[in-house]
């Protein structure tokens, strides 16, 4: 299984590339090193009718987040919508690294997107992120008749560390009696804790996301051992996945976070949750925002607003 031309460019123009251990540097520096990748493999996302900055209330404090309004929106009743969690790491990145992805949701599932900038670790360590990701999805359900969107046709998605947060939120959602969510999109989401799946040592170096990469991650995120294998820190552990919203769930073949994105998919359907899985071969975990350089990313927004679609009109 090689990987694709435009992929094994991209990598072996990093793997050239020499830098320091990250427990070594400053988190802002981290940070920034970050972006700059992320940022220089994307293109800007397509037009949209409106986006609005603003702050809502938190169990931590202000939680900013991004709305996003199709085309024609004012003449719109009730548009359906999507809560987004970037990826992140629970570290890195934020609203601009993950516009292009929003936007094209916007356009393409014609729906109101909130992108949502929960806090980061090691600032704020876990369980923060996920109260955030909780908060702002009941603000939301409560709020977006006003802003125009429709509380009875609400999805969450996510990637990477954000597609944890989603399932967190959906599973949450679901024990406490709402807010209804329609469908989860799970973008190669972070669905466990485990850094021993054979995916991790087969795809753990030279593929952009390291197996010491998500290690330095979980070292900032949690405050101790034991924290990660509670059930909003890796979600596959739950017990009953029954009842949980309709899901796509898309992995990439060489990613370290595979194994537990399929064995993720494979455990909603067991549980009878209507789930569809796409594996896109010959790529690597970030492909959902490198717009500029990966022409999957466009394939896999189009899958994915498609499967929106579908959720928002069977409601």
């Amino acid at each position: 299984m090689r990987l694709h031309p435009q992929v094994q460019a991209v990598c072996d123009e990093v793997n050239a590339q020499e830098a320091k251990p990250l427990w070594d540097r400053p988190i802002a520096e981290v940070r920034a090193d970050f972006n700059a990748l992320v940022t220089s493999l994307e293109a800007p996302g397509p037009k949209v009718g409106k986006v609005a900055n603003r702050k809502i209330p938190g169990p931590h404090g202000k939680i900013p987040i991004r709305i996003y309004w199709p085309k024609g929106y004012a003449r719109k009743k009730a548009l359906p919508v999507v809560i987004n969690f970037h990826g992140s790491g629970y570290v890195v990145l934020g609203l601009d690294t993950h516009d292009n992805a929003c936007r094209a949701m916007c356009e393409g599932a014609d729906c109101m997107v909130v992108g949502v900038d929960y806090r980061k670790a090691p600032e704020n360590k876990f369980p923060k992120p996920t109260d955030d990701a909780w908060a702002s999805t009941k603000w939301v359900a409560k709020n977006c008749a006003k802003l125009g969107g429709d509380p009875n046709r609400i999805a969450v998605a996510g990637d990477s560390a954000g597609g944890c947060l989603a399932t967190v939120v959906a599973q949450r959602a679901k024990k406490e009696g709402g807010p209804k969510l329609v469908f989860q999109l799970l973008v190669y989401p972070v669905t466990d804790t485990r850094e021993d799946r054979p995916s991790y040592k087969t795809f753990g170096e030279g593929y952009l996301l390291t197996a010491e990469v998500m290690n330095w991650f979980f070292d900032c995120y949690f405050n101790k051992k034991s924290e990660r294998s509670t059930v909003t820190a890796a979600p596959i552990r739950a017990r009953n996945l029954s009842g949980l919203p309709p899901a796509l769930v898309m992995t990439a073949s060489h990613d370290p976070l595979y194994d537990e994105g399929v064995a993720y998919a494979k455990a909603l359907k067991k549980a009878g949750v209507p789930t569809q899985h796409i594996n896109y071969q010959g790529h690597i975990h970030g492909f959902w925002t490198a717009t500029g350089k990966f022409d999957v990313a466009a394939e896999a927004h189009a899958a994915a607003c498609k499967a929106l679609r579908k959720a928002f009109r069977k409601r």
